[in-house]
């Protein structure tokens, strides 16, 4: 099953942190560091919504609908284009419930960037990890709430679980952010296995 250590070593991912570093104005390596950070944090939280039948459900009628795949056929485009920005904004809200600039706060903190740019960041991996998702729902015949919990659970290497209660931490979060810089503490230490460890790894050294 494709790991997200898979996803950013691809051509898929070199292709998204060229991208995005061009349109952030940010050298690569502070987009890869901003990415290591951002997408755990996008899968953690659709693992959260995806335990809900409810919103399985929901991820899934998404994944075979508007977030195909497509996207990935042009992803340097993509990540330029007002609708996908604006579409990547919704899927953050949907997520994120209003509390998205925590989310660009942590992000931004843990990779040297400043909070706008890593909420920008946010609305373009947004959209391509749900294209990416869309894609892989197909070539492993997922139709159901347990196979996409899967699937994610799969992409996370196993530390689903503190990848939620890191976004639930951060959604509670009162903004003031001492309990951002608390949680970045947490995820740049955290046990092996967990937040930390997957960050930690993700770009040589495990």
């Amino acid at each position: 099953m494709a790991g997200l250590l898979d996803l950013l070593n691809s051509d898929l991912g070199k292709t998204l942190v060229s991208s995005a570093s061009q349109q952030l104005g940010q050298n690569s390596g502070k987009t890869t560091s901003a990415l290591t950070t951002a997408l755990p944090l996008l899968l953690g939280a659709m693992k959260n919504n995806a335990s809900s039948s409810e919103g399985a459900q929901g991820l899934l009628s998404a994944l075979s609908g508007k977030h195909d795949g497509s996207i990935l056929d042009n992803l340097s485009g993509a990540v330029s284009n007002q609708d996908v920005l604006k579409d990547g904004a919704g899927i953050l809200g949907h997520l994120f419930n209003g509390k998205e600039q925590n989310i660009a706060q942590a992000v931004g903190s843990k990779s040297g960037i400043d909070a706008g740019s890593a909420m920008n960041l946010l609305k373009m991996a947004a959209p391509v990890i749900m294209g990416y998702l869309g894609k892989q729902t197909r070539q492993q015949n997922v139709t159901d709430g347990n196979g996409i919990g899967n699937l994610l659970g799969g992409m996370l290497g196993g530390s689903g679980q503190t990848e939620q209660g890191l976004v639930t931490k951060l959604l509670d979060a009162d903004g003031d952010g001492s309990v951002i810089d608390d949680i970045i503490g947490m995820a740049a230490g955290g046990k092996k296995g967990g937040l930390g460890g997957l960050l930690g790894g993700l770009f040589g050294g495990k």
